[in-house]
């Protein structure tokens, strides 16, 4: 089959499900980028930090010795070295990844110092960047409120709640409200804040009034169940994000003996597929750099072992060897990243073609 049948195939079959542009009709607000990236700024380093942070957890012993069962290629790095931050947004952008959404763990943390300099990173890309609100000790919905009036002075415009069902629905819905209504000076009104939450339940996200959902646990959160997620957050007019995964493997950060494996690649696919045929407003990715859990598509090293410690690598990943099977999920990325922004430029023509013949 040639590359031009195969393409116009996936557009007809995305056709006939209903493929929607990258703006949901009834929805609260637009969505700009397509594709967004989970993305981790809480790596330290002796050198750049006066310590190993995250590297050394669940008692590990940098650098050979880390909390991964994967290496990195460029080893283990501070997030605050503007090289490696240059390399990432490089990576980042040329494999079509639109946002990152960086982990923030409050106000103070080592997350949040971090966050200006990734901003200023990513804006040179042409990146943009939205923040990952973890579930912090005292956080809570005036809290977030908060938060969001902070992150906004710093240019942040969308938002992602992690974890939120240790509060009620209706606990959240007032402040909810209140980030709708706020503009923080220097904003623009067209720019309002649109906040996703991480669930499954539409219908907890609609009365908590968040403007969209999304998944991020891949583990939990398989490819045969985004289409119902994305179906129902539809239904009540909610933008959905299902988050595609390359795979899942955190026993030596947190002892957690659950391994979703990767099947060279296979995994990756699948999910990117079945987020597809979800009929996303945008595709989130867990995730481009946590390494604890195994997620990550950062380039790694080849497999094998460091002062006796055995890691995993990409070798076999879509039938790649050597230096090649070390940017393979970069490589793959762009893949899908590209038949995701063609097919839904594509389809935004055929709509604004058919609204004018329906004139």
């Amino acid at each position: 089959m040639s590359r031009p049948v195969a393409r116009w195939l996936v557009v007809c079959s995305l056709l006939a499900l209903g493929f929607p542009a990258t703006t949901m009709a009834g929805s609260r607000v637009t969505i700009a980028p397509l594709v967004a990236a989970f993305y981790y700024p809480w790596y330290g380093t002796p050198a750049t930090d006066g310590a190993w942070v995250h590297w050394n957890q669940n008692n590990h012993n940098p650098p050979d010795d880390i909390a991964s069962a994967y290496y990195p290629l460029m080893g283990p790095y501070s997030s605050a070295d503007p090289t490696v931050l240059a390399t990432q947004m490089s990576e980042i952008q040329e494999v079509g990844i639109n946002e990152i959404i960086v982990s923030w763990w409050g106000r103070g943390s080592f997350e949040d110092k971090h966050l200006p300099a990734v901003i200023a990173a990513a804006k040179l890309d042409g990146i943009a960047v939205a923040v990952h609100i973890e579930p912090y000790a005292g956080r809570s919905p005036t809290s977030v409120v908060s938060d969001i009036w902070y992150l906004r002075t710093l240019g942040i415009t969308s938002f992602y709640v992690f974890h939120p069902d240790d509060y009620t629905a209706a606990q959240w819905a007032p402040a909810l409200d209140a980030v709708h209504a706020f503009q923080a000076s220097g904003v623009p009104a067209t720019v309002p804040a649109q906040v996703f939450v991480q669930t499954p339940l539409a219908g907890y996200a609609a009365a908590a009034h968040f403007d969209g959902v999304y998944t991020y646990d891949t583990l939990t959160y398989r490819g045969n169940e985004l289409s119902r997620i994305c179906n129902e957050a539809h239904a009540v007019g909610l933008l959905c994000g299902p988050s595609v995964g390359p795979g899942y493997n955190a026993v030596r950060a947190t002892g957690d003996p659950r391994i979703k494996p990767r099947r060279d690649g296979a995994t990756y696919d699948s999910m990117w597929v079945a987020a597809l045929a979800a009929r996303p407003d945008l595709i989130t990715i867990t995730s481009f750099n946590e390494w604890h859990e195994g997620t990550q598509i950062e380039p790694a090293a080849p497999p094998g072992v460091h002062d006796g410690v055995a890691y995993l690598g990409y070798e076999g990943a879509w039938g790649l060897r050597g230096v090649p099977a070390e940017t393979a999920y970069l490589a793959r990325t762009a893949y899908w990243t590209r038949i995701y922004e063609g097919e839904s430029k594509f389809l935004t023509t055929v709509k604004k073609s058919t609204a004018k013949k329906g004139h």
